[in-house]
C-alpha cells in the first residue's frame, strides 16, 4: 500500500488520520444533538455511539473483506474476513482506517431519522449498512485500491472518487432519503399552524461542525495512504471548499430568508466538505473554492426541495450529503487535472463515467433503504 521511500511514516501518518476519522463520530453527535429537540437529544447522542460500536465489529467481521478482498467478478470481495494480526502493521492500518469510514457513512442516517424512530430498528439499520450497503457499493468503486490495480468493476471504468463524496457520504444521504420516506414526519411538522420544530442548541451544533472540519483533514489527507506530495494540496482545497460552501450557503438562504439563518450556514459547511472530497487531489485550489460555493447554494436549495415535498429530514443529510455528494463527485470530470483521468480520456467520457457512479450509488443505497431496510 505505501510507495514512497518512508513506509514508517506513512504508517504514522495514516494512523493519525485514522483518529481524525474516529473524531467525526463525535461532530456528527454534538451536530445532530444541536438539531434535533431538547426531549430527544439522548436518543440521538446514543444512536452514534451505538452506530460506532455495531460498525466497528461488522466491518472487521464481514465488511472489510467484502470491500477490499479477492475480488469476484468485480462484484465483491472473497477473502480477508475477520483478520488477525499475523497480517502484519501495513494491512491492519489500512483496515483501522478503512472502518472510520464505515462508521462514518452509517452515522450519517442516524440525524435524518432523528426523533422518531425505534431505537432496536436503528440498530438493524446499522447493522445492514455496515454489513451490505456499504461495502458492497465499496467494493465497485473502490475495489483493488489498497494494491493499486483497480478490480471493482466500476473502478476497472475508470470511477474516481477520492475520499468517499459518493462511497460515503452519498450512500448516507441516500439510504437517509429512502428512511426518511418509508417513516414519514415527525407529528406536526408539516401541519399547518403547529409551532416550528426548530433546532433546541445550535451552539451545540456549531462546536460539532468545527470538530467534523478539523476531522475532515485526517479523511481526505490520509485517503493519500501515505505522506505523499499531494497531502498539502489535499488539506488546502478541503478547507478553501468548506469556507466557501459555509459562506456561500449563508449568502443564498440570507437573500431569501432575509436574515442569516445558522443551520445553512453550518450545512453549508459540511456540503462543502463533502463535494470535495472526490476530487481535492487533483483540482487547483480556485476549483476547491468554485466546488464548495456550489455545493453550499445545493445545501440550501436541497433544503427548501425536500421541505417542499414535506420529506422531514432534521439535520439536512440529504442534500448535505446525498446532493452534494453527487455534485462532488461529477465535478472530478469537469475540474480535475485531466491527465490524471484513466486511460487518457476526454473529460466528456470521464463525465460519463462518474455520471454512472453517481446513477448507481442512488440506485444502490434507495434500493436497499426502500426494500431490505423497509422489510
Amino acid at each position: 500500500m505505501f510507495t514512497s521511500p518512508s513506509p514508517a511514516i506513512d504508517l504514522t501518518w495514516v494512523l493519525l488520520c485514522g483518529f481524525l476519522v474516529m473524531l467525526m463520530q463525535a461532530g456528527f453527535c454534538l451536530l445532530e444533538t444541536g438539531f434535533a429537540r431538547a426531549k430527544n437529544g439522548i436518543n440521538v447522542a446514543i444512536k452514534n455511539l451505538v452506530d460506532f460500536l455495531i460498525s466497528s465489529l461488522v466491518y472487521w467481521g464481514f465488511g472489510f473483506g467484502l470491500m477490499f478482498g479477492a475480488s469476484w467478478y468485480g462484484l465483491f470481495g472473497t477473502s480477508d474476513f475477520a483478520p488477525e494480526a499475523d497480517r502484519g502493521a501495513v494491512f491492519l492500518a489500512a483496515l483501522f482506517f478503512q472502518l472510520m469510514f464505515c462508521s462514518t457513512s452509517t452515522t450519517i442516517i442516524s440525524g435524518a431519522i432523528a426523533e422518531r424512530i425505534r431505537f432496536s430498528s436503528y440498530m438493524l439499520i446499522a447493522l445492514v449498512t455496515s454489513a451490505v450497503a456499504y461495502p458492497l457499493f465499496g467494493h465497485w468503486a473502490w475495489g483493488g485500491m489498497l494494491e493499486q490495480t483497480p478490480t471493482g468493476w466500476l473502478a476497472k471504468l475508470g470511477f474516481i472518487d477520492f475520499a468517499g463524496s459518493s462511497v460515503v457520504h452519498s450512500l448516507g444521504g441516500w439510504l437517509s432519503l429512502a428512511l426518511c420516506i418509508l417513516i414519514g414526519p415527525r407529528i406536526g411538522r408539516f401541519t399547518p399552524g403547529a409551532p416550528p420544530m426548530s433546532a433546541h442548541n445550535l451552539p451545540l451544533s456549531t462546536v460539532g461542525a468545527m470538530v467534523l472540519w478539523f476531522s475532515w483533514f485526517g479523511f481526505n489527507g490520509g485517503s493519500t495512504l501515505g505522506m505523499t506530495d499531494a497531502v498539502p494540496l489535499v488539506l488546502l482545497n478541503t478547507n478553501l471548499a468548506a469556507a466557501a460552501g459555509g459562506l456561500a450557503a449563508l449568502g443564498f438562504a440570507w437573500l431569501r430568508e432575509q436574515r442569516p439563518n445558522v443551520g445553512h450556514c453550518i450545512n453549508g459547511v459540511i456540503g462543502g466538505l463533502v463535494a470535495v472530497t472526490a476530487s481535492c487531489h487533483m483540482i487547483p485550489p480556485w476549483a476547491a473554492v468554485v466546488i464548495g460555493m456550489t455545493a453550499g447554494v445545493v445545501v440550501v436549495a436541497g433544503t427548501y426541495l425536500l421541505e417542499k415535498f414535506k420529506i422531514d429530514d432534521v439535520v439536512g443529510a440529504v442534500p448535505v450529503h446525498g446532493f452534494c455528494g453527487a455534485w462532488g463527485t461529477l465535478a472530478v470530470a469537469l475540474f480535475g487535472n485531466a491527465a490524471m483521468f484513466p486511460g487518457g480520456v476526454s473529460r466528456l467520457q470521464q463525465l460519463g463515467v462518474q455520471l454512472l457512479g453517481v446513477t448507481v450509488c442512488c440506485t444502490w443505497a434507495l434500493g436497499v433503504g426502500f426494500v431490505l431496510l423497509g422489510a
